[in-house]
């Protein structure tokens, strides 16, 4: 039985002492309410080690925003998956669309990452969605089925089975556009048969598959209603402690 989750991308967000605080802040929150879900956090690197040791892991699971396509060596700046793992985190988002758009990261780049991240036990939250223009010519379908062939159709049964899909309508991202609940039950719904068509049902039907496109707790019990959608990744609105509980608790 697939798993309901939220989680939160901090982004390029708060400075250490703020980012431990508003994780304690979750963190406490977290334990007055029976969670119908499970809860993750993802922060910046510089954070993830002073988090996990305040934060009870058992009720809020905590992740990095990415990780390098190598393990180790010459490579000023980058983070491996090993070093994220060190840290104490489970988890790790990669192929986000500002990773794919700002930073060049291709799908084969991306299927690094995923080997690499699965290798140190590392759950990937993996993203994909499609740009406003997609949207608006009509192959948002082709775009979204092709980033999830190319970077992870190499993997086994068993190996996909350890994944976090992410659905991103980048264009409802910051944009003031809005994807309706039902644009994304869509788009869950074929991401879903895309996993069954090569998988199997049982693999396709375990798959949580998160919502990732302006989730507020305005809207999150309506886009959670839906049949395909198994919670969100949530950017801005996870910055905030009493508005991602909001989320948290939509379920």
């Amino acid at each position: 039985m697939r798993k309901n989750i939220v989680a939160g991308n901090w982004k390029m967000n708060t400075t250490l002492a703020e980012g431990v605080g508003l994780a304690k802040d979750v963190n406490e929150a977290l334990k007055g309410v029976d969670a119908k879900c499970d809860v993750i956090i993802c922060t910046p690197f510089t954070h993830l080690a002073s988090v996990a040791a305040v934060i009870d892991q058992k009720k809020l699971g905590l992740g990095a925003e990415n990780c390098a396509d190598h393990i180790k060596g010459a490579y000023t700046g980058e983070v491996s998956a090993p070093m994220v793992a060190s840290t104490g985190a489970t988890y790790v988002i990669l192929g986000h669309s500002e990773r794919r758009q700002y930073y060049g990261e291709t799908s084969e780049i991306l299927k690094t990452k995923v080997n690499l991240a699965l290798a140190e036990n590392l759950t990937p939250i993996f993203c994909i969605g499609e740009v406003l223009e997609e949207r608006e010519n009509g192959t948002y379908f082709d775009v979204v089925t092709k980033q999830i062939q190319e970077a992870l159709f190499d993997l086994s049964a068993e190996d996909f089975g350890k994944l976090i899909l992410a659905y991103e309508p980048v264009w409802a991202i910051g944009t003031g556009k809005t994807a309706t609940a039902d644009q994304a039950e869509e788009m869950h719904a074929h991401i879903r048969k895309v996993i069954a068509d090569k998988y199997g049902k049982e693999v396709a039907d375990n798959c949580s598959i998160l919502y990732g496109g302006s989730c507020k707790p305005t809207n999150a019990k309506e886009i959670f209603s839906k049949p395909d959608v198994d919670g969100g990744l949530i950017g801005g609105a996870a910055l905030d402690a009493a508005s991602f509980m909001g989320i948290v608790t939509a379920f």
